[in-house]
């Protein structure tokens, strides 16, 4: 027997047979390409899913699984792993299945043994209750292998339609990814994208130039920043692999592993007494948030942190930005956040912040999260072009959404709750558990001025002093009407608080949510307006 051949008649012969087995999957076209991978400064598909996972907890699967084709010469190339590393590992304690596409195998097309792989660790996450993390970097399938890939394409597609809602999956991408691949992480509850490296599109750069006569690059075409700020299809962007990896980890940190558990708890001062006993200085502050101008905008994230324990870790930042969707905790405990942001639009409700909210609504019900609406638009954005662009249809989502939605729901109204807006953010009739409002709020059909046109209008049309009794009575309806008392007085609004108890009530609120019980109506499933 030379060195490089162990005696296979022997144990050791077998034992270094092997040993040498598993250094080739790690390395499965060799040293130089992972070199190359080092020097463009990116981590290799192996490497991703170990620095995803806890310290030395991944664990492998399949590493010496080799395509089984022999056309084209293929016989002869059979790297082992065949294109995607899979596996299982624990993320701060958690168990959590991971695949990560190899781009150095084949120019990361997918094959039949590559799809089998992944379709297995699929069946193995859905069956254990473990949330599922994809890396991709992938090109279409192996034209080689012919249909049998499609054929994969479609069971992998299969099998994440069947874990949609049981387990949370993730999506990392970190370099170009096209074709069916891209089609993956548009069925992720999170996707991240890691800017300058990755893109995500269907149509190849060549097949985009053939059809229309314009080339672009892969980044013009589905960069992380496309994504982020124009499709909404990237929740999360990030500067580097080990960045996208990181905030991968804190995703999963808000949800729990499956549908039927929660998030963990994080440690955090528990309230005792009564809510004004725990008031801080720090809660002092939300009273003087509010401008007394109600046209002058402020962030909502200011309001958000406070009454939150860490602060928020926000989803979906540049897309829609007049709304905010956002994970965080509450005593401890994961909560999704949903805020109109003033800052951007007045917090008016538009065709794409309902599809972004009622998205982050369902993944929140999905997971067992209460989720908390802040209130504060006047309603959705009036224009020809957000008609023309689906509003309705689009729009009825996040009003179907929630009212779907069976975890605990609470709403505080902060300033505006006009006309729509006030129906589709977590209006009490809607399905919120708990409605609080600030004494700032407004809640009506419409503003004083609006609903004095749409009463008096006619009455003074034409009047020499029109506009000055349209003023009186505006101002008159809105000491009136346009307050959150008429809406307490009718059980719309639960309590009026002063906006320093709003954490102390949140926290009660979600205590005594902990035991609600939602009995539904027995049926295949509803039809949201997709």
């Amino acid at each position: 027997m030379t060195a490089s051949q162990p005696d296979m008649t022997t144990t050791a012969g077998k034992l270094a047979d092997l040993a040498q087995r598993l250094e080739n999957a790690a390395r499965p076209v060799g040293a130089e390409a992972v070199d190359k991978r080092h020097e463009a400064g990116q981590l290799t598909a192996r490497e991703r899913a170990e620095r995803l996972l806890d310290a030395d907890s991944f664990v492998e699967t399949d590493a010496l699984a080799r395509h089984r084709v022999s056309d084209f010469d293929l016989e002869h190339n059979k790297p082992l792993t065949d294109g995607v590393v899979t596996g299982y590992g624990t993320i701060g304690g958690r168990r959590v299945c991971v695949y990560s596409q190899d781009n150095t195998v084949f120019s990361g097309q997918l094959g039949e043994v590559y799809g089998e792989k992944i379709c297995k660790i699929y069946q193995l996450a859905t069956k254990t209750g473990q949330p599922i993390i994809a890396i991709h970097e992938g090109t279409g399938p192996r034209f080689a292998e012919g249909i049998v890939t499609l054929a994969m394409y479609s069971k992998i597609l299969s099998h994440m339609t069947a874990a949609s809602g049981v387990i949370p999956q993730i999506s990392v991408v970190t370099g170009q990814t096209t074709g069916l691949h891209a089609f993956g992480p548009a069925f992720s509850d999170v996707t991240i994208m890691v800017d300058g490296d990755a893109s995500l599109h269907h149509a190849s750069e060549a097949a985009i130039a053939h059809a229309t006569g314009t080339r672009l690059d892969t980044q013009a075409l589905g960069s992380a920043q496309v994504h982020a700020t124009e499709s909404g299809t990237c929740h999360l962007r990030a500067e580097s692999d080990a960045q996208a990896l990181e905030l991968a980890r804190t995703v999963v940190d808000y949800l729990p592993v499956n549908n039927m558990a929660e998030a963990l708890r994080t440690e955090a001062e528990i309230q005792v007494g009564s809510v004004q006993d725990n008031v801080t200085d720090t809660d002092y502050q939300l009273d003087d948030l509010i401008p007394d101008d109600t046209f002058a905008a402020y962030d909502v994230r200011e309001v958000l942190n406070i009454v939150t324990d860490d602060g928020i870790f926000e989803l979906q930042e540049e897309y829609a930005p007049n709304i905010v969707t956002a994970f965080a905790h509450v005593e401890g405990r994961a909560v999704g956040i949903i805020a109109n942001q003033s800052a951007h639009q007045s917090g008016a409700l538009t065709s794409q912040a309902a599809e972004k909210a009622a998205r982050f609504i369902r993944t929140c019900d999905a997971f067992n999260t209460p989720i908390i609406e802040f209130v504060d638009s006047a309603d959705f954005v009036h224009s020809a072009d957000e008609e023309r662009a689906g509003l309705l249809r689009r729009g009825a989502k996040l009003a179907y959404a929630y009212a779907e939605a069976t975890v605990p729901k609470v709403t505080v109204i902060l300033r505006k709750a006009f006309g729509t807006s006030y129906v589709f953010m977590g209006s009490k009739d809607l399905g919120a558990d708990l409605v609080y409002a600030w004494p700032t709020a407004q809640i009506a059909i419409a503003g004083a001025e609006e609903t004095a046109r749409g009463i008096y209008g006619a009455q003074f049309e034409g009047a020499a002093d029109g506009a000055e009794s349209l003023a009186e009575k505006a101002a008159e309806l809105e000491e009136k009407f346009i307050h959150p008392y008429a809406a307490a007085e009718r059980g719309y609004v639960d309590a009026v608080i002063p906006p320093n108890e709003t954490r102390g009530q949140l926290v009660e609120a979600l205590r005594m949510l902990g035991r609600k019980v939602v009995t539904t109506q027995p049926k295949k499933h509803g039809n949201i307006a997709l």
